[in-house]
């Protein structure tokens, strides 16, 4: 499905196998309709907006539930779609599951989980209604799955059928149960070139609720992973997953992150971009594409992700060029011992400092973020990342309680030491 023809009134779906008429225009191919449905929306949810592009791409239909406007069942009674997917961080895993229970008890549905909390809790396959997880990065899963379970054209999927369609079993990435055993398959490889994949489907978010469309700020992504692996972090627990699998830190290339700049800011209202990427600035060739490219043709002021030990002179002076007003960068702990033996954040307190110094002299205002109550650690350490946080002057200071998560090596070390209260599946909401 890489490719649509168009001629009159004919859509030709390749590798496919059917005729049925859609309206007074006949779509030849596998249709399929999916539901998204999560909680509330806070931004624009990148990996929604993602599976929803490449679904749309690949000719299947899409839609959205947000059950803080909504009754996400009597969206899915109205829709009838074949797939239902839940994307999962956890501590709210709970809570999708006893919606899926919902939904499913009146709509005969296919029902997925993607997101942080299956890909690193993989057990949650063997939870009641639960029919696949994903692993990982899902465009393509998601669009193999959606071909795999192609109903016929009805929009409503048979899943007593489905399930025993040995087709959709091997498909990579995903977690299945079938005929009482689960399946598990392997992750296909990275997609190295992310130019390659459609921009996310802003529509399906911005038309679901005018004040995402209103809104003057709004959130982007221009790459994805992390090579570093500080041990809080999901990033290492990824890149094992991934092992042999590509390259685990990729970027768009800056035209194609203006292209999709440009698109929103002739579009929607937009006055402020956020880059919402873990680490905006590896390469120092990108950003100097990316200031001379962004100021000229779109000028608005952004914010990003930096880390200390990044932050150089020349960095600020490029951020600023470009627009940039404002960066955020973890300190997470004064203790040299906490920071990187146990956080493994490979950066001095010196490093801190000076970062701290260049972009206060550059114009740059920062924010910082901070763990207390990390293993091992004391009272008296979190006094020092106050005093360390008071002394770089940071225009504002999150303080975040530890909270371990399942397959990072600090959320491994945590339970194996006694430290946790239950299992990282009775983490809840507060998390």
């Amino acid at each position: 499905l890489s490719s649509l023809e168009i001629c009159g009134k004919l859509r030709l779906y390749r590798n496919s196998g059917r005729c049925r008429p859609n309206g007074d225009i006949f779509t030849w191919g596998i249709q399929m309709r999916v539901l998204f449905v999560t909680q509330q929306i806070d931004y624009e949810p990148q990996g929604i907006m993602h599976l929803s592009s490449a679904l749309k791409a690949a000719g299947h239909q899409v839609a959205l539930a947000v059950e803080a406007h909504e009754d996400p069942v009597t969206v899915a009674i109205k829709f009838e779609p074949g797939i239902v997917g839940y994307s999962v961080i956890t501590g709210s895993q709970r809570y999708y599951l006893q919606l899926n229970r919902r939904i499913k008890q009146e709509v005969d549905v296919f029902s997925v989980f993607g997101g942080p909390h299956p890909t690193f809790f993989p057990e949650m396959i063997e939870e009641e209604g639960v029919d696949g997880i994903c692993i990982g990065e899902g465009e393509g899963a998601i669009v193999d799955l959606a071909n795999a379970l192609d109903d016929g054209g009805s929009g409503r999927l048979q899943t007593h059928l489905a399930r025993n369609k040995l087709r959709h079993s091997s498909t990579p990435n995903w977690h299945f149960k079938l005929n009482g055993e689960i399946v598990r398959n392997p992750v296909r490889p990275y997609v190295d070139d992310l130019d390659s994949l459609p921009l996310p489907d802003r529509d399906l978010v911005y038309n679901k609720d005018r004040t995402y469309q209103r809104s003057k700020i709004k959130h982007f992504i221009a790459g994805r992973g992390c090579p570093y692996n500080c041990t809080y972090c999901f990033n290492h627990a990824l890149s094992e997953i991934y092992r042999g699998k590509g390259r685990r830190f990729r970027m768009r290339s800056v035209d194609n992150v203006i292209e999709e700049v440009c698109q929103v800011k002739a579009k929607y209202p937009l006055e402020f971009v956020v880059f919402v990427d873990d680490v905006f600035v590896l390469s120092k060739s990108w950003l100097v594409e990316f200031a001379r490219k962004y100021s000229r043709e779109i000028g608005l002021p952004f914010f990003c992700n930096t880390r200390a030990n990044l932050v150089t002179a020349e960095q600020v002076q490029l951020l600023k060029e470009a627009g940039c007003t404002s960066v955020s960068m973890g300190i997470e702990a004064a203790n040299d011992r906490l920071r990187n033996e146990l956080l493994k954040r490979k950066m001095s307190k010196e490093q801190i400092l000076q970062a701290a110094r260049l972009l206060r002299e550059g114009g740059i205002h920062f924010t910082t973020t901070n763990m207390i109550g990390l293993p091992t650690s004391t009272l008296e350490d979190d006094f020092q990342t106050l005093a360390l946080n008071i002394e770089c002057q940071p225009a504002y200071a999150h303080a975040f309680i530890f909270q371990p998560y399942p397959r990072t090596e600090l959320g491994e070390f945590t339970r194996e030491h006694g430290w946790m209260v239950g299992t990282f599946d009775d983490i809840g909401e507060v998390a």
